[in-house]
């Protein structure tokens, strides 16, 4: 049995209580919560309490003396940070493509003379399964160390059976050994191999045959799609979509992030849980996802480092589309572990407000992942996951941009970054990476 935790006299606590009905649109995002000299009593994993400091040690008065306290005094306090779209599990990186595109090449250029996802899937394939669970690790240590919590994880660096299943075998292991929670998410359909350059729709039918095998393993609880012109058309993207959601796996979709392509009114269509990019959505999508209640995830990280046009939160979130934040950690676009930073460029980039990138990146991304009844929100009932920040609100938060004010995270209840330090590391040793079903 573990020592109750008590974390104390916050000069902030962001609670977003009261996030149970679904995700939070328009003025609902800037409602935070908030308590002035917070406190979070922790039992088992759970919290138990929140409230002021005063009512806390009130409640548990005959109780102090067990507890191992974490002094908060002149600090925020947050939910622990959720990640919800990475593509986490993939080997090499491809800073070659980032002087080309400096130089004027575009993304579709790069990846259609074979650089891109395809030069990130020769890699991956070619890697072993320790290669693979090693690198992916120590990304989440660095996610981790940026407050992050929970984070999804998608395979799409294999667009062939066995390197898929190991990419999804990777990330089910790391969230067995990893103090990160990972939410895995089937993305066969990430690009179309060069094999199959000149016929497209044998490729759609061979993702599809993959879905039953992805399903029957418990591999992933999603299935992604990247609808977009030169890649998979909304026919093909929902023809995938549509027998995913046949053998169990809930459908998202990568969507009108070069183009205007539909892909937010197929997410509407189809009953996506999240549509994600939107760079280049239009009106019609996005009043359709706001109907559907699809939760937009913005990925401005992926905008700034292409240096293209930043997504319309603004008008997203007035026309009542629920907004996530996320890294987009990838080795092409946006290779980058700092969700805060992304929620600077949330703010400085796409209009949004300090409240409002604090409940996209907590509560809503939790709402992206089907992960709200348990994280995304400091509420009694709730896994212990909290970040505390070297703020004293949360305002500065943003305003000290390009930054990482993490000083301490708790991972179900277990304080995991201490003093800007993790507390441990996974013993790779020790995790059986080399152990395969």
């Amino acid at each position: 049995m573990t020592r109750p935790l008590l974390i104390r006299n916050a000069s902030q606590l962001v609670t977003l209580k009261g996030s149970a009905d679904g995700p939070r649109t328009k003025e609902q995002m800037s409602d935070l919560g908030l308590i002035e000299n917070g406190s979070v009593w922790i039992e088992d994993g759970v919290i138990q309490a929140v409230g002021t400091d005063e009512e806390i040690c009130a409640a548990y008065a005959g109780r102090l003396g067990e507890a191992e306290v974490v002094d908060v005094s002149g600090k925020l306090v947050t939910p622990g940070l959720v990640d919800p779209h990475t593509h986490l599990v993939f080997a090499g990186s491809r800073e070659d493509e980032f002087n080309m595109r400096l130089q004027g090449a575009t993304y579709m250029e790069i990846m259609n003379a074979g650089g891109g996802i395809h030069a990130t899937t020769a890699r991956t394939k070619a890697a072993s399964f320790e290669q693979l669970f090693e690198e992916s690790a120590s990304r989440l240590d660095q996610l981790l160390l940026h407050g992050v919590t929970t984070v999804e994880a998608k395979s799409g660096y294999g667009m062939e059976w066995e390197t898929e299943r190991k990419q999804l075998e990777v990330a089910k292991k790391l969230n067995e050994v990893h103090p990160m929670d990972i939410v895995s998410t089937f993305m066969g359909a990430h690009a179309v191999p060069k094999e199959y350059k000149d016929r497209p729709d044998e490729f759609v039918d061979y993702v599809i045959g993959l879905l039953p095998k992805v399903a029957e393993l418990g591999l992933a609880e999603f299935n992604d799609v990247f609808c977009e012109k030169g890649v998979f058309t909304p026919e093909q993207s929902r023809k995938i979509l549509k027998a995913g959601i046949e053998f169990g796996l809930k459908p998202k979709i990568h969507a009108d992030e070069i183009e205007p392509y539909e892909g937010a009114e197929l997410a509407a269509e189809v009953g996506a849980i999240s549509a994600d990019h939107l760079l280049k959505a239009t009106g019609k999508g996005i009043e359709a996802m706001a109907a559907a209640g699809v939760v937009g995830v913005l990925l401005p990280g992926t905008a700034y480092f292409l240096r293209a046009e930043f997504a319309n939160a603004r008008k997203m979130i007035d026309a009542g589309v629920p907004v996530a934040l996320s890294t987009d950690c990838n080795p092409g676009s946006s290779p980058t572990v700092s969700l805060p930073f992304v929620m600077n460029l949330g703010c400085l980039m796409m209009g949004m407000t300090p409240a409002e990138v604090l409940c996209a990146a907590t509560i809503n991304a939790a709402h992206a992942i089907n992960r709200a009844d348990v994280v995304g929100s400091l509420e009694v009932g709730k896994r212990a996951d909290v970040t505390i920040f070297d703020v004293p609100n949360y305002m500065k938060l943003q305003y000290s941009y390009g930054v990482n004010h993490v000083n301490t995270v708790v991972k179900a209840g277990r304080v995991v970054v201490s003093g800007r330090n993790l507390v441990e590391r996974v013993d790779l040793t020790g995790a059986g990476v080399g152990q395969r079903e």
